[in-house]
């Protein structure tokens, strides 16, 4: 019992050190909040009616924002945009009673070109804040934290420092914060350091070229490269170039004080009424520490298993996208049909005999009836979450009563609300549930001790799962989309075409209309060729 309780210590104290790496000190922020608010209170939208940056958008009726592709910033799953800025942003729309425009660039410089050129009214990409930038620009509060890491593929040599580093070898995006930073340190410590700027590839696309082996290393934050490596695990970490920067949004630097006041309003508001920390749960609570193992032979098993599985997963699921009832499954047995537990659990979704029997399963190595029965089972799960708990939160919990047992998890929301927590999020529920397996816990609990930990570990994994497999999905859709435009480009030729010669009726004669058609092409498959892909 003591190794478990101190196995429990150790993994709740690392996860307290996770959180407050990426999340904000609110109470820090709700001080600065409120001294800068008192500043700027003239400012604030609806308390000045002159004319300035928020009354012009609330005029003109939308807010412009200028963002890149990225999983944590915005991209389109299923065709519903998502991410984290997107939402942000979204909500600071909502908050201004304006609609909102979203506008994707391929690069951190053309970012800030929207600003200079008064494209925007705000940039939401993830960009971390440093001295260049708010010199020129006006950063608004800061919603997470980064570092800057230096990435390799995995069995290649790794640097131990930046000194290791050979000219040609390190290659940038153009617009990257941290090249003040490797200036600064090529100035102190590493006087050979060099780099190279690719003024056409994004930061992801040259993670890409790492991947394939085409560059050596490349920069990027902790938080793209984690995300990264669900989908890419032969990309690793080689060293860290930075500590922790703030991440902000960005706007133009004036006299006009209005932008800066009404952000830090709408910031005060969501970190008060738990918004924020919702959303930071959503999108960067999964994230922590990558298996690459794991990952490596989960996405072999995407592509040697779940074809067959797929239709299965998609036919039964049922108030949640396939890719979570597919990661959930694979949790359970690994997408082994004939997977059996110690403990009597079966199947495809490691259904117990007395689950299979109440939802009318006869065959629970049927990889159908295991899918939908499993499927059926969740979905009841999720209608006795509780009402209060946001709809796209309800699946966590359910699934932490799909593992430990409903009543445990009734337990676990009962001890997060004694500690002052929030028992309808689950980004608070979650750290209390290793504590129903401590004594000093459960035993004031209403049905006693659970495997809380388990459960904690079994919903931190399947999130990770889903998170590879639409990355992945969305990879292989990108690649397929890629394929069709080059085989529109050289469309195949028929035997007759083959026998006719390409120059016209006469060898000497000026160029033909195909010479035009395959000049075109030429130049639209080089434009192709060079144009970034989001």
């Amino acid at each position: 019992m003591n190794h478990v309780y101190c196995w429990l210590r150790l993994n709740l104290l690392q996860n307290v050190i996770y959180l407050k790496r990426i999340k904000i000190n609110y109470l820090l922020i709700g001080v600065v909040t409120l001294l800068l608010a008192v500043a700027l209170w003239p400012s604030i939208p609806g308390l000045n009616q002159t004319e300035n940056r928020i009354a012009a958008i609330k005029a003109r009726g939308v807010l412009r924002v200028s963002t890149i592709s990225s999983p944590l910033t915005w991209t389109m799953i299923n065709g519903k945009a998502t991410g984290l800025d997107y939402e942000l942003a979204r909500q600071f729309a909502d908050y201004l009673g304006v609609k909102l425009k979203i506008v994707v660039r391929p690069n951190i410089n053309a970012l800030f070109d929207d600003l200079d050129n008064d494209n925007a009214d705000l940039l939401a990409a993830g960009l971390v804040y440093n001295s260049s930038r708010s010199r020129d620009y006006q950063a608004g509060p800061t919603y997470y934290s980064v570092s800057q890491q230096m990435v390799y593929r995995v069995g290649s040599p790794r640097p131990k420092t930046l000194g290791g580093v050979k000219p040609s070898q390190l290659v940038l995006s153009s617009g990257q914060a941290v090249v003040s930073d490797l200036q600064k340190l090529k100035e102190s410590q590493y006087a050979d350091l060099s780099w190279s700027i690719d003024a056409k590839q994004t930061s992801n696309q040259l993670l890409q070229q790492v991947v394939d082996g085409d560059i050596a290393f490349t920069i990027s934050d902790s938080i793209a490269i984690s995300l990264f490596q669900r989908v890419h695990p032969q990309l690793a970490v080689a060293l860290d170039v930075t500590d922790e920067q703030p991440v902000t949004w960005f706007s133009t630097r004036s006299s006009d004080d209005s932008m800066s006041a009404a952000l830090l309003d709408f910031y005060n508001q969501i970190s008060s009424d738990g918004t924020l920390a919702r959303l930071e749960e959503k999108y960067l609570g999964h994230i922590g520490d990558f298996d690459y193992v794991d990952t490596r032979t989960f996405l072999n098993s995407v592509d040697s298993v779940l074809p067959d599985l797929q239709p299965l997963f998609e036919k039964y699921a049922d108030e949640i996208d396939w890719p979570l009832l597919a990661a959930i499954s694979y949790q359970e047995s690994h997408w082994d049909t004939h997977a059996t537990s110690p403990t009597g659990v079966r199947g495809l979704m490691m259904l117990t005999k007395n689950t299979a029997q109440s939802l009318g399963i006869t065959d629970r190595l049927d990889a159908e009836q295991s899918i939908s029965g499993g499927s059926r089972y969740l979905k009841d799960m999720m209608s006795k979450v509780p009402a209060t708990v946001p709809e796209y939160e309800r699946i966590w919990f359910a699934l932490a009563a799909y593992n430990m047992g409903y009543a445990h998890m009734l337990d676990a929301r009962q001890l997060t609300a004694k500690q002052k927590g929030n028992p309808d999020s689950w980004a608070d529920v979650k750290t209390r549930l290793p504590l129903l397996s401590l004594k000093p816990y459960y035993s004031k609990t209403t049905y006693g001790y659970a495997r809380g930990h388990e459960a904690y570990a079994y919903v931190e994994n399947i999130r990770k799962y889903q998170l590879s497999l639409e990355g992945y999905l969305q990879e292989k859709e990108k690649k397929a989309a890629q394929e069709e435009r080059f085989a529109e480009a050289y469309p195949a030729v028929t035997p007759v075409e083959m026998a006719t010669p390409p120059y016209g009726p006469f060898p000497l004669a000026p160029f033909s209309q195909d010479d035009v058609r395959e000049k075109n092409r030429s130049t639209w498959l080089s434009t192709l060729t060079q144009a970034p892909l989001h």
